[in-house]
């Protein structure tokens, strides 16, 4: 399979020198390879990247953890999906396929995913920079109602100035590096 992988992209770059447009170019690689021809979604990804100027056939090398999302297996099920019931969103298709949308998000903006204890307040910046700043700024003021702490706390985060967001921003960026550097077992205290 990965021949023919290899293969239609061949096809596909000579077809796209030829200036074929991409739905020609899945109905010309329909003709000869049947239903081994690699998906409409696929075509079209290919078509453009060798439009673009692309010269190489074979898959990019990506760092980090593999994705997961977009195999072909998964845009055949994808397709399948889809072609029995158009009304599905794309939030049913992938909780139906298990994909997780924002990981696609990040692999589509080729974004590589950090390895990190989930949940970590030491790392996500509303808990170790937002929050405290708010209770800090919250502290020993009496409400009256539910309202006036969340109109407080807008104020508050609506009052933050660019160079604040980017201190909290260099902060997470500090927080993760060391997260890397101690494969993934980062607490805020051991080694800042």
């Amino acid at each position: 399979m990965p021949n023919l992988k290899i293969e239609q992209r061949v096809n596909l770059k000579f077809l796209v020198k030829l200036k074929k447009s991409p739905t020609e170019c899945l109905k010309m690689l329909s003709e000869v390879y049947g239903k081994d021809t690699m998906s409409r979604t696929r075509v079209f990804e290919w078509h453009k990247k060798f439009k673009d100027g692309r010269e190489g056939v074979k898959d990019d090398e990506h760092p980090g953890r593999p994705c997961t999302s977009k195999s072909d297996e998964n845009v055949d099920k994808i397709d399948k999906i889809v072609r029995n019931d158009r009304r599905l969103s794309i939030r049913m298709v992938a909780d139906m396929i298990n994909i997780d949308k924002e990981t696609q998000f990040l692999a589509n903006k080729r974004i590589p995913v950090l390895e990190h204890p989930p949940y970590s307040p030491d790392l996500a910046p509303s808990d170790f920079y937002l929050f405290p700043k708010i209770k800090t700024a919250l502290k020993r003021t009496h409400f009256r109602f539910v309202e006036e702490v969340k109109t407080k706390a807008a104020d508050l985060l609506k009052g933050l100035t660019s160079k604040e967001l980017q201190h909290c921003f260099e902060q997470w960026r500090t927080r993760m590096e060391w997260c890397i550097v101690m494969g993934g077992e980062y607490i805020e205290g051991d080694h800042i």
